[in-house]
């Protein structure tokens, strides 16, 4: 028998529940992980709450991402073997549990040098931030990239992929201390979007020319002060939005810029696998170090999707620890 987290309705947190059920088998061509964390996502609680719909079968156990390691591999598994370390981007029966079952397109190898949390917290905010880099606004090299909301798990993903790569980085934050990891995670310029003129300060770093590439994590609140400061045939990404916004779509015209949305999940196998090899050789050669901002327990998980829908200043990813 294992722990896991199970919503037994879609609803808040209060539909959330500490269940005993049984540890999953792993079927042919499946691998079962015994997990020492879950990373938790926006999303998670946006699924349970049934924002994303109330089709799915219930109980349902939340999550994506989960790092531990291969307990089990069913017949025909090649590149994992019981006792390698392990993080997943999408499992067969949820994230939030003490096991999980899922398939080698979704498990790739964690590095020593990264914790079981660190872990955790690589699944959806690194593949999201390269989907939307490479895939959907295809960056070119040199490109100048704003990470519009950069103190969150996707954001901080973000600006070290995209440092990594060779481009020129600007990141937003909030807060003193989100400012302040930004650039510890290797922007180029950091300013706080509260701050008056920030937009004028952005275009400075750039000499005018505005920025190539933006991703928007608030779309709602940004989306048209990020058209002014696009480039030439610049391109936004709303990787993240929760509500309507008014916006001057002449702004769009003139320089022949778009906008342009993201969902990790339409990526095709081909697209997978490339986000995949991306993100594994950045890890082998130490550019993926994701920042963990709090460890609950699974008595917690209530807690946690309460604070990650309200939180404004997230600095990092939450994660769950399935032994507490």
């Amino acid at each position: 028998m294992m722990r896991a987290v199970q919503a037994i309705k879609y609803g808040g947190p209060e539909v959330l529940q500490i269940n005993n059920i049984a540890i999953p088998k792993p079927k042919k061509g499946e691998v079962l992980i015994k997990v020492h964390f879950a990373g938790i996502n926006p999303i998670d609680a946006l699924i349970t709450s049934g924002f994303m719909g109330t089709s799915g079968p219930l109980p349902l156990i939340p999550g994506m991402d989960t790092a531990g390691v291969v307990e089990e591999v069913g017949d025909g598994v090649k590149g994992f073997k019981k006792g390698d370390r392990v993080y997943t981007v999408g499992t067969d029966n949820g994230a939030y549990a003490q096991y999980t079952v899922t398939t080698p397109k979704h498990i790739a190898h964690l590095q020593p040098s990264l914790t079981f949390a660190q872990g955790a917290a690589i699944g959806v905010p690194y593949y999201t931030a390269w989907k939307s880099l490479y895939f959907r606004a295809q960056a070119k090299s040199r490109e100048t990239i704003l990470v519009h909301g950069a103190s969150g798990a996707v954001g901080i993903a973000a600006v070290q992929i995209a440092k990594a790569n060779g481009h020129l980085v600007i990141g937003t934050a909030g807060t003193k201390e989100g400012l302040d990891l930004v650039k510890k995670v290797g922007a180029d310029f950091v300013f706080s979007h509260r701050q008056e003129g920030y937009m004028d300060e952005i275009q400075k770093a750039t000499k005018g020319a505005g920025v190539n590439v933006i991703l928007e994590m608030l779309a709602n609140v940004n989306l048209d002060k990020d058209l002014d400061l696009l480039a030439q045939r610049g391109r936004v990404v709303v990787v993240g939005c929760r509500d309507g916004i008014r916006i001057e779509p002449v702004k769009t015209m003139f320089k022949e810029t778009s906008i342009l949305g993201v969902a990790l999940l339409t990526a095709s196998d081909e697209e997978w696998q490339e986000i995949k090899n991306g993100v594994e050789n950045l890890q082998k050669k130490g550019k993926v170090q994701p920042i963990v901002s709090r460890e609950y327990k699974l008595s917690e998980v209530a807690q946690a999707f309460t604070e990650i829908l309200k939180n404004s200043g997230t600095l990092g990813k939450f994660v769950l620890d399935t032994s507490k």
